[in-house]
């Protein structure tokens, strides 16, 4: 669309997107023998352009063509034009100055490389050319504004502008699910450290073409280290996916992430809880054609479990046991409210049919225990029944509210009749 001008300018403006090049198509006209025209069409066929030698079905040929209008442009690719002005007239033309601005949802970019500086003169049959670059990160409706000024021979100042519209689509579909790490470590079968969280990202490509998947990794937050588990044995240059990660349009891949909280977020337990960023994605692809695109996610946000006044982990259990044989389990206990606690422990064997029975004292006092500060305790257990069991029945009173916190299913273990 163009600006109202009250007089015939002198100059013309042209904008071109510059794109990669496609394969042109090629669609063959089939035929048999016996049909009427079936020689003409075959003739015809053989003298397509665009016709693969060898290939003569095939609906891609071996030449390259120019898109024929402004295409789609999706969310982290870099948007390119060519920008021409040029002097139609006779006549000189002075002080030329060319600007080009990008007008979108939130802001208006200034997207000029040539100099601020108007140009001193242009020459009939001359033109004053420019090519700019933005990677585009916003969704949505964004305008091109190409405003050109100059001045007449006889001192008359010239003036007009046109607009560029084009929408910037969402080429990625990212849905992100966190699933929080059992609290049990030091297991010789499966080593889980307590507070690790996993995080499944699902990457759909919503483009109409197929994509190759460059790049895709975690940024953690400062307040965690991030380990990969997207490749095979622990090693990058074998991923889950293959060498060559293309990804057709709507298929979906899942990339999946070990976050560990640092050391120093356990001196004060306040800031395991509640909401904590995790961190970003980066995701870099390419196009068919070789284009570059590139997106980054905002803060993940994870809303931590809350774990009350009192925190209980298991820090060391067994994964298997003989059956009416006798174990013990570390449990470490977190005072995590504002105040010094005085508890108690007591262990309760909850139904007859559990298979595994507390053994040791009930009600032994555990003494104070300040906020934020942690006491680790051995307590012994004795499997009865064989199979999967949980841990259950584990009671801390503190003596200054009367108040009980209940522990049950604080950890799994495999009773077996007898060792192999």
């Amino acid at each position: 669309m163009e600006g109202t001008r009250d007089r015939e300018q002198l100059l013309a403006l042209k904008v071109m997107r510059l794109t990669k090049p496609t394969l042109m198509p090629h669609q063959p006209l089939l035929t048999e023998s016996r049909d009427l025209c079936g020689d003409v069409l075959n003739r015809l066929n053989d003298a397509e352009i665009a016709r693969t030698p060898g290939l003569g079905n095939f609906p891609l040929g071996n030449l390259l063509t120019l898109p024929q209008n402004f295409g789609n442009i999706f969310l982290g690719e870099t948007f390119s034009s060519y920008i021409s002005v040029h002097n139609d007239s006779s006549q000189l033309c002075k002080e030329i100055t060319l600007k080009a601005d990008l007008q979108t949802g939130s802001q208006r970019l200034s997207l000029s490389s040539v100099s601020s500086q108007p140009i001193p003169e242009l020459q009939p049959d001359h033109s004053i050319d420019d090519v700019i670059h933005h990677e585009v990160k916003e969704l949505g409706t964004h305008i091109l504004v190409c405003a050109v000024s100059y001045m007449l021979t006889s001192g008359e100042r010239m003036q007009f502008r046109k607009f560029f519209k084009f929408q910037v689509l969402k080429p990625l579909d990212v849905k992100t699910k966190f699933y929080n790490a059992e609290n049990v470590k030091d297991v010789p079968l499966i080593t889980l450290q307590s507070d690790e969280v996993y995080l499944e990202a699902q990457i759909q490509n919503i483009t109409p073409g197929p994509i190759y998947m460059e790049h895709v990794s975690l940024d953690p937050s400062q307040q965690y280290t991030a380990l990969e588990l997207n490749s095979k044995d622990g090693k990058f240059d074998h991923p889950v996916f293959g060498i060559m990660d293309c990804l057709s349009p709507n298929d979906t891949r899942q990339y999946l992430y070990c976050l560990t909280p640092r050391q120093e977020l356990y001196a004060d337990t306040r800031l395991l809880k509640g909401v904590t960023n995790i961190g970003k994605l980066d995701i870099v692809w390419k196009t068919t054609m070789g284009e570059r695109g590139r997106l980054q996610t905002s803060q993940l946000q994870r809303v931590a479990p809350g774990y009350g006044d009192i925190r209980l982990t298991v820090e060391s259990v067994p994964d298997t046991i003989a059956l009416e044989s006798t174990f013990d389990i570390v449990c470490r206990i977190t005072n995590c409210c504002e105040r010094t606690m005085d508890l108690t422990l007591v262990l309760q064997n909850i139904t007859q049919s559990s298979g595994l029975l507390w053994c040791g004292v009930s009600g032994r006092q555990l003494g104070k225990l300040p906020q934020n500060e942690s006491l680790d305790i051995t307590l012994s257990l004795i499997a009865v029944i064989p199979g999967l069991q949980t841990i259950s029945g584990l009671r801390l009173t503190d003596n200054f509210l009367k108040r009980t916190y209940e522990h049950d299913e604080i950890s799994q273990i495999f009773v077996v009749s007898s060792h192999t």
